[in-house]
């Protein structure tokens, strides 16, 4: 295929806007896909994706289709989450592409990951195409959606496509678009082979499929190759596209969009961004890869069998193949065993990790409670990193602790605006801006800390505007904090999993919420449990969960009150005994409700 005919672009829009019934028409107009094998959210394969509505994987799919200028061209389209926890997965795509659609929903407008998916399509210069979408809702608002679109565009005479993807319109306007505004790609058939890893997955059979976007040169079967980033080399042993399974070719060219396999069984030897060339004949540099996201947030997963911990460590490391962002180290804890420190992107990304590795891989698991990573300066100067709320070390010996904080976006109707302000006041939010995007819709920038919007301020952020608001934020650096660690304690031992590290003056406030959470969570036993929330070692909060009663005086009837008294004192004593001995067993609603504070 002639380069001039191929078009490289992806699709990027808000959480809900339709990027995935878009892909579907595109398919489906292109005819990629059988119309009886055809189903909804085609390019979204597992399960969770098709259950949430959401896309959690990039994945790509070459198309062909005819033009009205009579030319057939291949289009590479390659799908992206809209999710901010996923925007590590929408980065790959961006760098593998010569130009993206931009969709927005015509009822909810500009939303704030659209701005930050444009934020990154223009950061690297690609060809924009927008499109309003669901012109078909009674609830659309077109001209202020295209109002807004043209504010975020900085362009009052942008061009814009008007589209249902439900019903297919404005399907055919936006290919055309494709052909005639996403420049093909470039690039030297006879060069050097530079080839850009944007994904991988696993195969049992074949070993690690490696996605490649040819940048330079072409790649034929049997060609020796090198992974530049660690120098290991290969033989390739399968080319092929995507149609949208699976189909092999004999070559892939420069421009064009794939995969390889070459018999590589260890997946830590692919890594994306890294940069494939022939062996034999190198090109000079690697392909300016993308910058892997840090994780922000961490917890730990343990095995809820013990007896699972190697069957848990191999489907990670499968896991953390499919999904670059995600890393783990092991660890090990007293009230849990041994497991491992696990990052993530955000909450989602936690929930959507831990639910794939119970599902794909069939091992039950133990979350403890997320934190995001601290830094602590000693008397001496010495800075150091805390991932654990049980590693943050002794108030005496601490001259500052910094917390990470980060650059809120937050999209609301204009009417909201009072309540979101309150919000963000409440979890330590520094005000910056207020921008109108038109006469109904407002954008709020604030600094804050990390920790206070991991757990609900999502949902609480969607509960005061009904539905209409939107977030989105990205780090920028450390700041000094008044922080001190929450312990919980079981019967006077400190239960791990259950600290955190909390600002100073809402200690007292979150540690009653706990232990009363707590209290109705952890199941009664043959002794008085005592729950208590300590800062250091003040006991700032408590609360017991009853004993079991046993009426171990039922079988007397009448007689000397002494039998009865010999009884209890006997009850009473093995009672001690046990609570001294005893392990109190901890729900996995009990880890949980400590989100929920």
């Amino acid at each position: 295929m002639d380069r001039t005919r191929i078009r490289n672009f992806c699709i990027v829009a808000h959480i809900d806007h339709g990027k995935s019934t878009l892909a579907d028409r595109l398919l489906q107009t292109t005819h990629s896909v059988d119309e009886r094998k055809f189903r909804a959210q085609l390019l979204d394969d597992m399960d969770l994706e098709r259950e949430r509505g959401i896309t959690i994987k990039a994945s790509a799919v070459r198309m062909r289709y005819r033009a009205q200028d009579g030319q057939e061209y291949v289009l590479n389209l390659i799908d992206t989450p809209g999710h901010v926890d996923f925007s590590f997965e929408v980065t790959k795509s961006l760098q593998a592409c010569e130009g993206t659609v931009l969709v927005v929903d015509a009822g909810q407008g500009v939303e704030a990951q659209t701005v930050a998916n444009y934020q990154l399509a223009k950061d690297r210069g690609l060809a924009i195409l927008p499109l309003i979408n669901k012109v078909d809702l009674p609830n659309a608002q077109v001209e202020r959606t295209r109002e807004e679109i043209q504010h975020l565009l900085q362009s009052p005479d942008v061009r814009i496509t008007l589209a249902s993807a439900k019903e297919g319109t404005g399907v055919s306007e936006l290919l055309e678009r494709i052909i005639q505004e996403v420049p093909p790609p470039t690039g030297d058939l006879s060069a050097p082979l530079s080839c850009l890893v944007f994904d991988s997955a696993y195969d049992a059979y074949k070993g690690v499929i490696v996605f490649v976007r040819l940048f330079e040169g072409t790649l034929r079967r049997g060609l020796p190759i090198t992974l530049m980033g660690n120098g290991l080399r290969f033989e390739v042993q399968e080319l092929g596209v995507f149609k949208p399974q699976p189909e092999t070719v004999q070559e892939l060219r420069a421009g064009e969009v794939g995969y390889l396999t070459a018999n590589i069984r260890n997946p830590h030897d692919v890594i994306a961004g890294d940069t494939v060339t022939e062996t034999s004949r190198p090109t000079p540099k690697p392909r300016p890869g993308f910058r892997p996201l840090k994780p922000m947030v961490f917890a730990g997963i343990y095995p809820a069998n013990t007896q699972e911990l190697e069957t848990l460590r191999a489907a990670m490391e499968k896991f953390a193949l499919t999904d670059a962002a995600f890393q783990f180290e092991p660890e090990q804890s007293d009230a849990l065993g041994q497991g491992f420190r696990c990052g993530f992107l955000g909450l989602l990304h936690m929930e959507i990790v831990q639910e794939r590795l119970e599902r794909e891989y069939g091992v039950a698991l133990v979350l403890t409670t997320p934190s995001v990573v601290f830094q602590v300066t000693s008397h001496q100067g010495v800075v150091t990193e805390v991932h654990r709320p049980h590693d943050l070390p002794e108030a005496s010996t601490i001259r500052a602790i910094a917390e990470p904080f980060v650059k809120a976006v937050i999209l609301c109707p204009a009417e909201t605006m009072g309540a979101m302000m309150d919000l963000a006041i409440q979890k330590r939010g520094v005000y910056r801006a207020t921008e109108y995007l038109s006469e109904t819709r407002v954008k709020l920038t604030y600094d804050m800390p990390l920790a206070e919007i991991l757990i609900d301020f999502y949902d609480r952020l969607k509960s005061l505007t009904r539905g209409y608001g939107s977030f989105d934020y990205e780090l920028v650096g450390y700041r000094p904090a008044k922080l001190v660690r929450l312990d919980i304690l079981l019967n006077g031992r400190i239960c791990e999993p259950l600290s955190s590290i909390v600002a100073k003056d809402q200690a007292y406030e979150k540690g009653k919420a706990l232990v009363e959470r707590l209290k109705g969570l952890i199941p009664r036993q043959l002794f008085e449990v005592a729950i208590q929330a300590a800062v250091g070692s003040h006991i700032i909060a408590r609360e017991s969960v009853r004993a079991l009663a046993k009426h171990v005086t039922g079988k007397c009837y009448g007689g000397d009150i002494t039998r009865k008294r010999k009884l209890w004192e006997r009850q009473q004593e093995g009672k001690k005994r046990m609570k001294q001995f005893g392990n109190v067993e901890i729900p996995q609603e009990a880890f949980l409700a400590v989100l929920k504070i």
